[in-house]
C-alpha cells in the first residue's frame, strides 16, 4: 500500500511539473506573440515617417530593416515554441492518464478492502444474530 501511494504522490508531482512546463511555455508564447506584434507596429510606423513601405527601395530606413529581422526572428522562435507547447501539452497528458491509472487501482483496492471488512462484520452480525436467536 504504500508502494501505492508513493507511486500516486510521485505521479501527482509529475503532473505538477508537467503542467508548470506547459504554463511557463504559454507565457512564454504570449510574451514572444506580444513583441512580434510591438515590433510590427514599430516596422508600420517608421514606414509611415519614411513615407516608403517597399523593403527594396534604395531608401527604405534601415531601423526598419532590422527590426523587420527581428521580428522574423521572433516569428521562428514563436514557431519553435508552438512546437514544445505542443510536446509539452501532449506529456502532460500521458503524465494525467498515468496518474488516473493508479488513483483508479488504487481505488479499486480500497474498495474490496472496505467490501471484505463489510462482509466480515455482517458475518459476525449473523452470528451474533443466530446465537440469539439459538439461546430463545
Amino acid at each position: 500500500m504504500r508502494n501505492r501511494d508513493s507511486l500516486i504522490r510521485l505521479h501527482k508531482f509529475q503532473v505538477d511539473e508537467k503542467r508548470r512546463k506547459v504554463a511557463e511555455l504559454e507565457l512564454m508564447l504570449a510574451e514572444f506573440r506580444q513583441r512580434e506584434r510591438d515590433l510590427e507596429a514599430q516596422v508600420e510606423a517608421e514606414q509611415r515617417k519614411a513615407g516608403i513601405s517597399d523593403v527594396a527601395h534604395f531608401a527604405y530606413p534601415m531601423f526598419a530593416k532590422s527590426v523587420i529581422r527581428r521580428r522574423e526572428n521572433i516569428l521562428e522562435s514563436i514557431e519553435g515554441l508552438e512546437v514544445q507547447l505542443e510536446v509539452a501539452k501532449e506529456e502532460l497528458s500521458a503524465a494525467f492518464r498515468e496518474l488516473k491509472k493508479y488513483e483508479l487501482l488504487e481505488d479499486s483496492r480500497k474498495r474490496k478492502v472496505r467490501k471484505a471488512a463489510l462482509r466480515v462484520e455482517q458475518a459476525e452480525l449473523d452470528e451474533i444474530a443466530l446465537t440469539i436467536h439459538r439461546g430463545h
